[in-house]
């Protein structure tokens, strides 16, 4: 009792000053204050490595072993610094070491005693609990399921499932009122631990604040120290020897329910992953794991859609008219020294763009624009119930801290207008400054890249070229399909090149921007980064829906950029070639990501393992210590370093953007997708339980700026499918053909095909055809203008019919689900009722103390007993 009453005292003070009131204790209180914090695992690991006296100067020259020296005394001092700096601010340190190879690895174990804890749990404004709730978890497909009597396959038992709490920000003066206040090991949870360490580490300053020589992110740049890490909580598997009934740690239940590859298709247990790994991390995975199950109902119309196709093909009129024509349609050349050729060359390639361009087409468009919204409004209801049920809806407008980083180096102070807290400050005007000089460096690199695209279309063309007037019958066949798959290729490993430039770049930009909190912090860096891959990915499959073959020219009179001819669609249309650049692309780029993140991990754990064995022979030689690998400090250190999920949700994004904006040229991408993001959940859910280091958990109110970032993705989607179908897709000209001519689609390839001028008659004295609606003297004709008209009316109806169901959707479909509404407005009065219950209790529980002193018992001195006892 008096132990706790003493710290209690405590902490409503500052680390400093309960330093100084310590020393007035008695020593056993003090002792007994840092076995609480560290009989367990420490909450934080820092990390680096020395190279021992004898082997430091081995190898290299003076001048080599001189700069080595400088630099090993300059980490020396801000390590010796910036450890003081921690032990002064009240953290208990453990150091230990390990002989790898030819370096020593030190561990510093570091754990915050109660009072620091307290200290800094109020400064965070952490949520604890005042009352305790059963968990109210349930799946719409679940509760659909059970009205229709049909039996859940994706439900799952999963054990210790966490409570749900009535929380409040965290108050000294209130300690008593919270649940679970007289246990101090347990009250402050392991996540929110390392929170505290983390915001200590961060903001503590080793050197001048004007260089920025603030917080460990900066000395891990630096290479002071090479990691820094919470702990995991135990191994992922369970060892063979522990007993079954024995209960799991919660990284081997997250492991044995939610990152083995058999349960794919189970439901994720989210509360679990919230509970290990934070808001930030779960609401990720509750996105990924709703974006999958709506991907379904896609996938399958998209595949029905291709069938569709397939059976449409073999009856198509003009196929068959292409195939049979045989050496009816003499072609004008591709280039001045390319032969003439027949269209009934191309059968195999028209059959196949017609796979694709079919009126299912114009359905799955306007089906797929459809559930692009519906699906961003059911996940509002969705974010917004997580959001409830995890107590983080008003994160980031009322609880969201200042970065640790921007706190550090901030040079002003000012109030804030919401919470009257005094807080760091940043001149809005010099930010703006900055933001705008990284817009300069952004539109220069697009600049780049735009230049790229034209050297691939240059690339196309010469190769197209070359190919055409080789001779070879195979690659004059082939010339356009040869040059679209090698430059699909190229482009593919130009933008995983380039993306892993300026990613570093944009991080360099964005700290500089000085962005208060973590928040907006990520949001500008992620609309740097992704506009830029916006550009990177899209701007070539642009190219072919949109430009390519639309400023051709015509025989005699060829429109060229930079003296080679403008590409023209290949037989089979360009809806054919899009397709093929959307599957190298999206297909290409997961299928890479996926074997990087199969293969790297298993690489780095092969490598650690190898280094291990290695030095553990050494030490069998030497009689050393072989255990010291065992300890999880050690375990953990040689996981992989987490580095957030800017990645995982870029690839998820552009992916969405590939099956919304170009999939009327390809109605198997939804399948691919979700096949990708089956393997994707499992994958990277084995990434965070096996490979990673434990992330320093982040509470977040949704998926931040991505949201939006779906959003403008969606209304380009509506546009770009109707220009596709309009201006790409031949199915508005046989619709018109159709109705003005025959409707059986009869001499619909001749009525496509124009005649090459009188004047490019005259000089090779050969007529030949090409693609247009010209007449003889090169004139565009008036089926031409009439088909224009078509066009344009077909985009402007459909972009209304399309967005103005969206509207219609979005109001019937509210943001935030009404049951929700009832829970907040019911648990803020039930809240307010849990303190006022709880401040009831305490008061009769410190009558009953004062009522006790009347007993006989009460002039014993209980305190001074259990000290002299212990």
């Amino acid at each position: 009792m008096r132990a706790r009453h003493a710290a209690e005292e405590d902490v409503g003070r500052s680390p400093q000053q309960s330093g100084r009131t310590g020393q007035r204790r008695t020593s056993s209180l003090l002792r007994e204050s840092e076995r609480g914090c560290c009989g367990s695992l420490p909450d934080f690991v820092l990390v680096w490595e020395t190279v021992p006296r004898e082997l430091s100067g081995q190898k290299g020259s003076r001048e080599n072993k001189a700069l080595q020296e400088r630099s090993t005394t300059i980490h020396r001092t801000w390590r010796k610094k910036f450890l003081d700096k921690l032990h002064a601010a009240g953290l208990h340190m453990e150091k230990h070491t390990a002989r790898v190879e030819k370096k020593v690895v030190h561990y510093l174990l570091l754990s915050a005693p109660w009072s620091v804890l307290c200290y800094y749990a109020e400064e965070l404004q952490l949520r604890v609990p005042l009352q305790a709730l059963p968990n109210q978890t349930s799946h719409w497909s679940e509760r659909v399921l059970q009205r229709l009597g049909i039996p859940n396959a994706m439900a799952q038992e999963v054990p210790s499932l966490p409570l749900d709490y009535y929380t409040c920000p965290f108050k000294v003066n209130k300690l008593q009122w919270f649940l679970g206040s007289d246990e101090q090991d347990t009250f402050f949870s392991t996540t929110q631990r390392h929170q505290i360490l983390y915001e200590i580490l961060a903001t503590t300053q080793y050197g001048c604040s004007k260089e920025r020589e603030v917080g460990v992110d900066r000395l891990l740049s630096e290479g002071v120290f090479t990691a820094a890490f919470p702990l995991h909580e135990g191994s992922c598997e369970a060892p063979p020897e522990e007993p079954a009934s024995g209960s799991p740690s919660p990284r081997q239940v997250l492991f044995q329910y939610w990152a083995n590859w058999r349960k794919w298709s189970k439901y994720q247990p989210l509360d679990h992953v919230r509970k290990y790994f934070g808001e930030k991390v779960a609401f990720y995975f509750a996105w990924l794991g709703f974006y999958t199950g709506w991907l379904l109902p896609a996938a399958v119309t998209g595949t029905v859609v291709f069938i569709a196709g397939i059976f449409l093909v073999f009856s198509d009129v003009p196929a068959q008219e292409i195939c049979e024509s045989k050496e009816q349609f003499r072609m004008c050349p591709l280039c001045k020294s390319c032969p003439y050729w027949q269209l009934s060359d191309t059968c195999s390639t028209f059959m196949a763009g017609r796979l694709f361009d079919h009126g299912g087409t114009i359905f799955f468009s306007i089906f797929m624009s459809l559930w692009a919204v519906l699906f961003l409004e059911f996940w509002k209801r969705t974010n917004a119930s997580l959001a409830h049920r995890w107590d983080c809806s008003e994160f980031e407008d009322i609880e969201e801290r200042p970065r640790p980083q921007f706190t550090a180096m901030a040079p002003m102070t000012i109030i804030n207008p919401i919470t009257g807290a005094e807080e760091p400050y940043f001149p809005k005007r010099s930010r703006i400054h900055r933001i705008l000089a990284g817009l300069v460096v952004l539109i220069m690199l697009i600049a780049m890249v735009v230049l790229f695209v034209i050297s691939i279309i240059l690339y196309r063309t010469v190769v197209a070229i070359l190919l055409s007037s080789s001779g070879y019958f195979w690659f004059v066949a082939s010339a356009s399909r040869i040059a679209s798959i090698s430059s699909s290729v190229v482009n593919l490993f130009f933008i995983l090149i380039l993306s892993k430039i300026y990613i570093s770049l944009a991080h360099l930009l964005t700290k500089w921007e000085m962005h208060r909190t973590q928040t907006k912090y990520e949001d500008a860096f992620t609309f740097k980064v992704f506009v830029f891959q916006f550009v990177t990915f899209y701007s070539f499959p642009m190219y072919i829906a949109f430009f390519k073959g639309k400023f051709v020219g015509y025989p005699g009179n060829y429109w060229s950029f930079l003296g080679i001819r403008n590409e023209e669609c290949s037989p089979g249309g360009c809806f054919i070639e899009l397709a093929q650049e959307l599957l190298v692309i999206m297909v290409g780029k997961q299928i890479i990501n996926n074997v990087q993140e199969v293969a790297i991990p298993k690489l780095r754990c092969w490598w650690h393992k190898h280094k291990l064995l290695s030095t553990k022979k050494k030490a069998v030689e030497e009689g050393g210590p072989v255990l010291v690998e065992q300890a999880p400090w050690v375990v953990n250190h040689q996981l992989l370093a987490f580095e957030g999920l800017f990645d995982e949700y870029l690839e998820m994004v552009l992916q969405f953007g590939f099956i919304t904006i170009f999939v009327a040229a390809c109605p198997l991408a939804p399948l691919f997708a979700l096949l990708n993001n089956w393997v994707e959940i499992r994958l990277d859910a084995r990434k965070f339980v096996c490979d990673y280091r434990r992330p320093v958990a982040e509470r977040a109110q949704g998926i931040g700026i991505w949201f939006s970032i779906l959003e403008v993705i969606t209304h380009l989607a509506v546009s770009s499918n109707a220009f596709l179908i309009a201006f790409t897709s031949d199915f508005l000209p046989r619709v018109y053909y159709e109705y003005i001519h025959d409707s059986s689609l009869r001499g619909y390839v001749n009525f496509t095909l124009a005649y090459a001028p009188w004047d490019f008659v005259q000089q090779s004295n050969t007529v030949c055809r090409y693609r247009a609606f010209r007449d003889q003297d090169g004139n565009l004709t008036l089926t031409y203008w009439h088909l224009l008209a078509v066009r344009l009316g077909f985009v402007i109806v459909f972009e209304h019919v399309v967005f103005f169901i969206g509207r219609v959707i979005a109001c019937l479909v509210p943001d935030i689900p009404e049951s929700v509404e009832v829970k907040v407005k019911r648990e803020r009065y039930l809240a307010k009722e849990a303190l006022a219950e709880n401040k009831v209790l305490f008061e009769r529980r410190e009558a009953r103390s004062k009522a006790s002193t009347t007993d006989p018992a009460a002039s014993r001195d209980w305190e001074t007993e259990q000290v002299e006892g212990s």
